[in-house]
Formats: structure tokens, sequence, C-alpha cells
């Protein structure tokens, strides 16, 4: 029987496993950082729709957080992989992206309405007195407090979506829990690809946390200065 030592290096060193496993962890970063990215986007507009004074607007922001977050996610990859993109020649990371996007941005619009509903009321009212647009005092005076509320759950979606990304070896993705999933099935060993896949998201989402906690604390600085 091996060595605990032998099986490490025979499951993540020997053949060039490493790179295999670092190929993962990019494709895991790269899906993860553009879903965000998207997803802050959309949040950002369907929240402003959620707040506006249009029916319609709401209408078509409730709609779209209702179906999104009732679907589970990998539902809605496979849905955008095989349905519709299906038609189309196209990326499956680029699929991934944007399916991971669009579930991001419906609890992104959750997340900023309850930041800008954060924000005194008096804000809104100060700003139109001093001449300044709805709009204006929206991008101003409202935003720039808002995004200071969100920040502690912008964190924690951020940290979900990296490690929803697993569930993208469902179409075919060679992410970080796929390539371990290939070594495993390759060496017939579960525990050594596995909980090197399961420490490297540990450390990700540890990182990430500190990360931003240390903003958190310099823009707290700052409002004091």
């Amino acid at each position: 029987m091996q060595s605990i030592f032998d099986q490490i290096y025979t499951c993540l060193i020997a053949n060039n496993r490493w790179q295999l496993i670092l190929s993962g962890l990019g494709t895991t970063l790269l899906i993860a950082l553009c879903a965000i990215l998207i997803g802050t986007v959309i949040g950002a507009v369907m929240a402003l729709c959620r707040l506006s004074g249009s029916r319609i607007l709401r209408g078509v922001s409730l709609t779209y957080i209702t179906i999104v977050r009732g679907i589970p996610m990998v539902t809605q990859l496979m849905l955008f992989a095989y349905v519709i993109f299906a038609p189309v020649s196209i990326d499956k990371i680029v699929v991934a992206i944007i399916a991971f996007g669009v579930n991001s941005g419906a609890y992104m619009t959750e997340i900023m309405r309850g930041g800008i509903q954060a924000v005194d009321a008096g804000q809104m009212e100060a700003g139109r007195s001093l001449g300044l647009t709805k709009w204006q005092t929206m991008r101003k005076i409202i935003l720039p407090q808002a995004v200071k509320n969100i920040l502690p759950t912008y964190t924690n979606e951020f940290i979900v979506l990296i490690k929803e990304t697993s569930v993208a070896g469902y179409i075919a993705i060679q992410d970080l829990t796929k390539v371990s999933d290939m070594i495993r099935n390759a060496d017939y060993n579960a525990w050594v690809p596995l909980i090197a896949a399961a420490l490297i998201y540990l450390l990700l989402t540890l990182g990430l946390s500190r990360l931003f906690a240390a903003l958190e604390r310099r823009m707290a600085r700052s409002d004091r200065s």
C-alpha cells in the first residue's frame, strides 16, 4: 500500500497533474469573476427597476427575480447550454459565465435594493433641494452610501458564486471540481484530489473574506476622517 506522500505525489505531481489542477482553478476563477461582473450590472439595473415608479419595470424585475431564484443553478446551467445556446456554436465557458451571471444578478438585485433602501430617505430630499435631478441624486449621493451598505453581503454572494461554479462540470467544463474528479477516476484515489480541491476552495473563500474585511475597515476609517 502506498504511503500518504506517495499517493499525493501520484495524484497531484506525477505526469504534471498539478498543471491540470492549476488550469481548473483558473477556469473556476475566470467564470466566477466574469459572472460577478455581469451579475453586478444586472443587479444594479434590476434594483433600480424595482425601486422605480413604473409598474411595468417593477413587474419585469420581480418576474426575473422570481424565475431565476426559483430554479436550481444546475438546471439553469443545463438550460443555457443545451436549450438556449444549443443552436449556436459557443464556448461552454462563455455559456457558464452567462448562466452564472444571470443567476447572480437575481440575488444582486435584492442585495442592491436593500442597500439603497437602507440609505436615509432624507438624503434624496436633500439632493433634490440642492437642485439635483432624481438620477443625479441617486448617482452622486445615494449609490456611494449604498455601496458601503451592500459590501458585506456582496462579499458573501461572491464567495457563494465561487463555490457554485463547482457544478460547471455538468456541461463538460474542466473547472477545479471536474479536474479533481478526473484525477480520481484516473488513479482510483478519491481522497487526495478531492481534499486538495476542498482546501483550495477554502483558501479562496478565506482569502476573499479577509480582503473584503480589510476593504470594509478602510472605508469605515475614511468615513470617520
